[in-house]
């Protein structure tokens, strides 16, 4: 029943996304993507890295530009939201009251907030030492991601799904 559960939900989010996707593709990148890329902008200003963000529209991505250098590009997969479908639906399918939506609303505000900490760092790590930048963003960085998941499923089922 709960992989059923899991399934319907994952499907459901999933699709609204794709929907969401498709409404503002031709736009360009879509607004989340581009309000994850303004958070990154801002971290690295605060953190000292002078950066622009140019966006082109025809290519469905938002450029960083770090000290007059572009350095990588957002484009819609970076903005984490797949993995936080697939969190919110192993969660929901646990359902345990109104708690499992305050912890998943909490949760993926962490995960934003270390989505951005994510793509600053990939950035850094792009400006400052450009020869880790493949390793970093192919390994280090999505296990970082991942792992954090996997933290929080677990906090999930042992301290809410499995307490007696």
């Amino acid at each position: 029943m709960i992989l059923l559960r899991f399934a319907l939900i994952y499907l459901a989010l999933f699709l609204l996304y794709q929907l969401y996707l498709n409404r503002t593709e031709p736009f360009g990148l879509d607004p989340y993507s581009r309000w994850v890329a303004e958070h990154v902008k801002t971290l690295q200003n605060a953190a000292g890295y002078s950066t622009v963000l140019q966006h082109f529209p025809k290519q469905i991505t938002e450029y960083f530009k770090i000290n007059n250098n572009y350095v990588s590009r957002m484009v819609e997969g970076c903005n984490a939201v797949s993995v936080m479908i697939l969190f919110a639906a192993f969660v929901l399918a646990f359902y345990k009251g109104a708690k499992t939506f305050l912890f998943v609303v909490g949760s993926i505000v962490f995960l934003h907030v270390m989505n951005v900490l994510r793509i600053a760092g990939l950035n850094i790590v792009l400006t400052e030492y450009p020869q880790f930048g493949k390793i970093t963003h192919d390994y280090l960085f999505p296990a970082v991601i991942y792992g954090l998941v996997v933290l929080l499923w677990l906090i999930w089922i042992n301290k809410f799904v499995l307490k007696k």
